[in-house]
């Protein structure tokens, strides 16, 4: 229900993953038509990537923090959420500490 609450949310904002980089994200509702499918867990440890959403564009600089933006023309990459794991391109997990956002070293 927060996975389905936080997608309504950033739609709704019209703030609509990434390689390693801060970008411009903008939220599809079509798989074929995204450049990255993502999954959202509840588990940093389960992630590939840790996630800071900024509503400030130009902060947007340092990798895992995004910027979404109601606009695909706009965007430096396109995302579509997916409710399965073993589909997704990237798994992410949103954070509120930008200090924390950015890629996860695997073991």
């Amino acid at each position: 229900m927060r996975h389905l609450w936080l997608i309504t949310l950033l739609t709704i904002t019209s703030l609509a993953a990434t390689d390693a980089h801060g970008e411009k994200v903008f939220v599809t509702s079509w798989k074929s038509s995204a450049d990255k499918k993502v999954y959202i867990t509840n588990w940093r440890g389960e992630a590939n990537m840790v996630v800071h959403i900024t509503s400030v564009k130009s902060e947007a600089q340092q990798p895992g923090v995004w910027y979404f933006t109601g606009y695909a023309k706009d965007a430096d990459m396109k995302i579509y959420y997916t409710r399965w794991k073993d589909e997704a391109d990237l798994k992410i997990y949103y954070t509120t500490n930008k200090e924390m956002a950015g890629p996860v070293a695997m073991p």
